[in-house]
């Protein structure tokens, strides 16, 4: 049961024992009436005195006739009145008589029940004030989860694949675990360090991992846990985080998708909600502006949008450091891999440096993916380890998502998705600089109907002209091949088109690869991003700029696709073989690709060592 729910059940039960007592101690009293004592003898004297309980001073009981109201009553006699109860008799009363005085404690505390439950309930209310479990009254606290250095067991073993990080925070550790060597030389140390990169890069475990290697206390918190619907919430959490993070210095606050808070002000219409964002904001740059270096307290923050930050945070004095951590390399995705596949019972015939050549471009958090979807598969199939078919079947639902078992093709359908993947495979095979073929599929996946996979030898960092040419003309051969052997043309090509149009258009405006346009840069996102806020439309270049560029891109297109059908023509046959034995087995691999075609495809084969050394025998 969690803290909320248990908190509601005690409210729901004060309330309850509440009103029940109050429901008691009003059955008991409300139909009672007071009688002076020389009425009371006056009412006995006419025996309209019914019964009399007498408990010292005390007498109660029951009149004959209601008196104002009232059938009950009670009376205070005279403690030195004698032989009142034999007089009573007398009169036709009926008499009890009670030494016992708990009735009239029992009678106190129900009148005292309220009272004690009201303090109670004060009691639980302000105790989990206190202690963060009730949010009614927490607005200005911060939301910052602490964890402590004997919880954090993340360390930079659990890191992979960003060596050149970890040696760039290696000082910030250091100053944490010895500030007082940094001190007596002078030196100050980073205040802040901003972590830069994609989405799943590891920037939140590279964060984790520095408290825990520092063995310090780590404040986690996301940006947008700062504001609320409130005005000055965002500024008074920032007080409280720091005030917090001062009283168990050094420590480590990390704040999470930073830009929900931190990006540029003045940007907008005012409003309400603007105007709490930026004073969260500016609260923000006062306190990392306001406490000395060394208190010990350093800020890590992360986003992967950094062209959106105001200038102020990014200043010297405040995030002084910024980290760069792009998606792992093939060297990086191998010790990544390793580091995943720790706890992962994996068949010794898998080769972990044959699945990273195979995932160009995939983060750490699509690695772990890709792991966990392997050791998914092989429990469903019940086996011992982890294999190679495994991690195969992992990437590709990765990659182009669940195989669509239940969609049959038609022979007419999956005839033109034979033609139209072959033809992407076909144009691949014999362009020296496009990427070498993996595998041909014709199962459906996703929303593909089918795919054509190629794996590059080394991870690209640097495009060539040639290498973008062979691209569009690969991207555009499934649609030569319709046109040129079906001698129509389907739907199916709506995605390559859009690629190769954004290829091809990035190539004359952003890369420069145009003759005729020249070397200029004619898509500025910044530029496009300040017009919106001016309220604008303006292009950067003219309506005749605006035409040429159309008319390179154009050229570009129709360019490759004709180098696409040349290619298709002259490999004619192997073209109907490929497509044969596609519609034949589905998936066509490397091995069955290289022995259609004669081609030896550069590259490496995801398969079983043991298989390798067979064929080697053979």
């Amino acid at each position: 049961m969690n803290d909320q729910l248990k908190s509601g059940l005690i409210i729901i039960l004060i309330f309850l024992v509440f009103f029940i007592a109050f429901s008691m101690v009003r059955k008991n009293f409300e139909k009672e009436t007071e009688l002076s004592f020389s009425k009371f003898i006056e009412l006995s004297d006419k025996g309209g005195v019914k019964t009399a309980i007498i408990k010292g001073t005390m007498v109660k009981g029951e009149l004959n006739q209601p008196y104002e109201g009232a059938k009950k009553y009670y009376v205070t006699i005279p403690p030195d009145l004698q032989n009142f109860s034999t007089e009573l008799v007398k009169k036709g009363v009926s008499v009890k008589a009670s030494e016992s005085s708990s009735g009239q404690y029992f009678i106190i505390f129900l009148y005292l029940l309220p009272v004690i439950l009201m303090v109670v309930f004060w009691f639980v209310f302000l105790r989990q004030m206190q202690s963060g479990g009730n949010k009614a009254l927490s607005f200005g606290k911060s939301k910052a989860r602490m964890i402590t250095s004997d919880k954090n067991k993340v360390t930079f073993d659990n890191v992979a694949g960003m060596d050149e990080v970890e040696e760039e925070v290696a000082e910030i550790i250091e100053f944490l675990k010895n500030p007082k060597k940094f001190e007596a030389l002078g030196g100050k140390i980073p205040k802040g360090v901003l972590l830069m990169g994609p989405p799943g890069t590891g920037k939140t475990l590279l964060a984790k991992a520095i408290a825990g290697e520092a063995n310090v206390p780590f404040f986690s918190i996301s940006g947008s846990e700062f504001v609320e619907l409130f005005v000055g919430v965002g500024a008074s959490r920032v007080r409280d985080m720091f005030e917090q993070a001062k009283k168990n210095a050094p420590c480590i606050i990390f704040i999470d998708e930073i830009d929900a808070v931190g990006r540029h002000r003045g940007m907008g219409i005012s409003g309400g909600g603007h105007e709490e964002r930026e004073q969260t904001l500016n609260q923000l740059l006062v306190e990392m502006d306001g406490f000395e270096t060394n208190q010990g307290v350093i800020i890590i923050a992360a986003t992967n949008r950094p062209d959106v930050l105001d200038q102020a945070l990014l200043r010297p004095g405040r995030f002084d450091r910024r980290i760069v951590i792009p998606r792992p390399d093939l060297r990086g995705r191998e010790e990544i891999l390793k580091v995943h596949l720790r706890n992962i019972k994996v068949d010794q015939n898998v080769d972990v440096s044959l699945i990273a050549r195979g995932t160009p471009g995939f983060s750490g958090a699509d690695l772990a993916n890709l792991v966990n979807e392997a050791a998914l598969r092989a429990a469903r199939l019940n086996k011992g380890q982890v294999d190679i078919e495994d991690f195969e079947y992992a990437k590709d639902k990765v990659l182009l998502g669940m195989e669509r078992k239940s969609m049959i093709l038609s022979e007419d359908d999956k005839q033109v998705v034979a033609y139209h993947e072959c033809g992407h495979a076909v144009v691949a095979l014999n362009l020296k600089d496009a990427d070498p073929v993996h595998k041909v599929s014709i199962v459906p996946r996703g929303m593909a109907l089918g795919v054509t996979q190629q794996l590059p030898i080394d991870d690209k960092y640097n495009y060539t002209k040639s290498y973008l040419d062979a691209e569009l003309a690969v991207l555009l051969g499934g649609r030569a091949a319709e046109e040129l052997f079906l001698n129509n043309i389907t739907t199916g090509a709506g995605n390559d088109l859009e690629r190769a149009t954004e290829i091809a258009r990035n190539m004359v405006t952003v890369w420069g690869m145009s003759s005729k346009v020249g070397l200029l840069s004619l898509k500025s996102e910044k530029a496009a991003f300040a017009n919106f806020w001016e309220g604008t439309t303006k292009s950067i270049y003219s309506e005749k700029t605006a035409e040429e560029i159309d008319n390179e891109v154009k050229l570009l297109i129709m360019t490759a696709y004709e180098t696409a059908k040349k290619i298709l023509v002259e490999n004619r046959e192997i073209l109907e073989k490929l497509v044969a034995r596609l519609k034949e087995k589905e998936v066509l691999e490397k091995d069955e690709l290289e022995e259609i075609t004669g081609k030896k495809i550069a590259g490496v084969v995801l398969k079983n060592k043991k298989e390798e050394q067979k064929g080697e025998q053979v």
